[in-house]
């Protein structure tokens, strides 16, 4: 989902460092709270981990550029669900800047808008999982359902965030409007690919019972809350 050079220049990118200034703010307050509920290290390990899967997502998994933007498997709802929210905010953060400092430095002015749209989705996947995920479920064993609505959340969320910055750049002309519902197409692929990505995952975690007690992962992954 990187936005294309070029789709926002000039000052109307200091709208892009606000909204990136808000999301890495709150994705920060996250990681506090996390940190005083599991340790430093436990939340320092998932970072390291989500950081470098995320490169990695971005790096070596196939990707395609199509109308403003590019289609990416970002597995965002995957991530919240194995390493609960801060890290994987702090790994989609983290893994896209090392991609644009060492391999993409044409996207760094981009980062504004990039992170935003990654970030501000995993929040709304925070808040959905939170209402439809009842408290004595562990998040390996949800279902095909939840999995699908987290999915939706998080991959609409960066449908929204690429359209909006489209239509923000280059206004409403036929041509720009034409490119942002060609991503949109192509990138709902992703809604229903990704669920199937986490129950598979899921099921393997169920599997790994002598993990339960990892700090490597989210301990919601194994043990219900109540």
């Amino acid at each position: 989902m990187h936005i294309e050079p070029g789709v926002v220049t000039g000052a109307k990118l200091m709208l892009s460092y606000a909204t990136a200034a808000g999301a890495v703010g709150y994705a920060a307050k996250l990681a506090l709270d996390t940190v005083k509920q599991d340790g430093i290290l436990p939340v320092l390990g998932r970072s390291v981990i989500t950081t470098a899967l995320v490169f990695s997502f971005f790096e070596i998994l196939p990707h395609q550029p199509v109308g403003v933007s590019e289609v990416h498997l970002i597995l965002g709802a995957t991530l919240f669900l194995i390493f609960g929210a801060a890290p994987a905010a702090i790994g989609l953060a983290l893994g896209l800047l090392i991609q644009g400092l060492f391999f993409a430095p044409f996207d760094l002015p981009q980062y504004g808008m990039n992170v935003t749209t990654l970030l501000v989705p995993l929040f709304a996947v925070s808040a959905v999982a939170h209402r439809i995920i009842p408290n004595n479920v562990a998040y390996k064993d949800v279902k095909y359902r939840e999995a699908l609505a987290l999915s939706a959340a998080y991959q609409g969320g960066v449908i929204g965030w690429v359209a909006f910055w489209a239509l923000y750049g280059h206004g409403f002309g036929v041509e720009n409007l034409s490119q942002i519902a060609s991503f949109s197409a192509a990138y709902t692929t992703v809604i229903i690919v990704e669920p199937l990505l986490d129950l598979a995952i899921l099921a393997a975690a169920k599997g790994l019972h002598q993990l339960k007690d990892s700090k490597a992962f989210h301990p919601r992954l194994y043990r219900a809350t109540a």
